[in-house]
């Protein structure tokens, strides 16, 4: 399998170089600079990017070289995926944000280098921080930085971080439940997940979200067993990251890490008291040091309030065919808690078959299909989870109940729906997992009890036997 999955890596590169050309980049005539995409460049970027994360997957220990086999599959989906959508311009039919940050970060770029006209441009997207995904356009102007302006290197870039994202969330549920069966199925599915493949192979912020979202849960994780420079320095990291990509996230993260905290991954000794104490300081004066609540409150005072989520939610609901629940209000207490229950109901399970009226809504079906099918599994691990590990699971509950609620109060637009629940399904495949492997041993035990009984009846059924022939005798 090792061959096999290094001898596609090699060609899959080799052909991208050779058949997909050099390609000037969409948008031809901005800023007055013609561009062209290097694929080769873009190729040896992923290349090394790929290396240091398939060596970081290499050394998980006993389950190592199983984690390299799925990150190198997953990561080989993606590039496929990525270059069809580069190839044929289908940036903006799956995804036109991409289309929105190449434009911002090479104007950022060019800022950088002491363009104050198109540092203006890039700051009214960045605006001090208030709008969501500036570090989106700072990503993308330090690729652009390094290697031209490319978009299929973002994409790569992008297609790494969703292919080691399965890696970490193996690495999460390994450390909970400590089952190799948990950890691997939730590694299959959160590496070929057809939705998963298709946000994390685009030059969107979805992957880089997913991505140090799972690298936070894992760092919390590690942090409750022992104090770690090195996981303090990657929480933090993640965090900030988190925070520049969708801020209102970063909140529900931040409080469920601390929440966790509080209540203690583990069971209270005085070691762990101060050890989830140490954390929690370390972590709070680092994200003061950094300036979030400079940044928290001036995101507050603009975003942080019913009315706003009102807006937003409305003009989501009215600005597309997908929309659902245009005549919800949700900018009193009253309402937003109303409006729970149905909105709950599209983040888990829409678009519906009815809901299918395009080809691009379509083309969920299949996905969809498989994600109903195992949401009993869902239930069946959270009851699990929540019964014998509650505990451990904490940061990743509370963060998935909250932006659960979150989406559902102010999601109105099924396609947003649809795309923002991947930050939730690396999480709830999780619990997936640990139901699907539950019902596989429940199996096994049954099988195994009837292959016993059927051992301890043939003794018997022979020695009957031999008695009546006896007998005939």
């Amino acid at each position: 399998m090792n061959a096999v999955l290094t001898m596609l890596a090699l060609i899959s590169c080799v052909l991208i170089i050779l058949v997909v050309p050099n390609m000037v980049t969409p948008f031809v005539a901005d800023y007055g600079v013609i561009t062209v995409a290097s694929t080769g460049k873009a190729v040896l970027l992923c290349a090394a990017l790929a290396a240091l994360a398939g060596l970081f997957s290499y050394r998980q220990g006993p389950n190592g070289p199983f984690l390299l086999r799925v990150f190198v599959a997953a990561l080989l989906v993606r590039m496929i995926l990525g270059t069809v959508i580069f190839v044929f311009h289908k940036q903006d039919f799956f995804g036109g944000d991409a289309l929105t940050y190449d434009q911002v970060g090479f104007a950022q770029l060019l800022g950088w280098g002491g363009d104050k006209y198109q540092q203006s441009l890039a700051a009214l997207f960045v605006d001090e921080g208030g709008a969501s995904g500036w570090g989106m356009v700072y990503l993308v102007a330090v690729i652009y930085g390094l290697i031209g302006r490319n978009m299929l290197a973002v994409q790569f870039v992008n297609s790494v971080l969703g292919a080691v994202t399965a890696v970490l969330i193996s690495l999460c549920a390994q450390h909970v439940f400590n089952n190799t069966r948990v950890a691997r199925l939730a590694a299959m599915a959160v590496a070929f997940y057809p939705s998963l493949v298709l946000w994390s192979s685009q030059g969107l912020k979805d992957g880089p979200i997913v991505f140090f979202l799972a690298l936070s849960i894992l760092a919390t994780l590690r942090l409750g067993e022992k104090i770690s420079p090195k996981y303090i320095v990657v929480l933090l990291s993640s965090l900030m990251a988190v925070l520049s990509l969708r801020f209102y996230v970063f909140y529900m993260l931040f409080v469920a890490i601390g929440g966790s905290f509080v209540i203690g991954l583990k069971a209270l000794t005085p070691t762990t008291f101060f050890r989830q104490l140490v954390v929690i300081v370390v972590l709070g004066l680092g994200l003061t040091y950094f300036g979030v609540t400079r940044v928290a409150n001036i995101q507050i005072e603009r975003f942080g309030t019913l009315q706003s989520v009102q807006r937003s939610r409305h003009d989501a609901a009215r600005s597309a065919e997908s929309g659902f629940g245009r005549d919800v209000d949700v900018s009193t207490t009253s309402g937003a808690l109303s409006a729970i229950p149905v909105g709950m109901l599209y983040l888990l399970f829409a678009p519906f078959p009815w809901q299918l009226v395009s080809l691009r809504q379509s083309l969920t079906l299949p996905e969809m299909i498989v994600w109903w099918a195992s949401f009993p599994m869902l239930v069946l691990g959270l009851w699990f989870s929540i019964k014998y590990r509650l505990r451990m699971i904490s940061p990743i509950l509370i963060f998935t109940v909250m932006l659960s609620l979150a989406y559902s109060v102010f999601q109105g637009n099924v396609g947003n729906a649809y795309r923002q629940r991947a930050q939730l399904l690396v999480f709830y495949f999780i619990f997936v997992a640990v139901g699907s492997v539950l019902m596989l041993e429940k199996r096994e035990a049954k099988n195994r009890e009837i292959v016993a009984k059927r051992k301890s009846v043939a003794p018997a059924s022979v020695a009957s036997t031999v008695a009546r022939t006896q007998e005939l005798r």
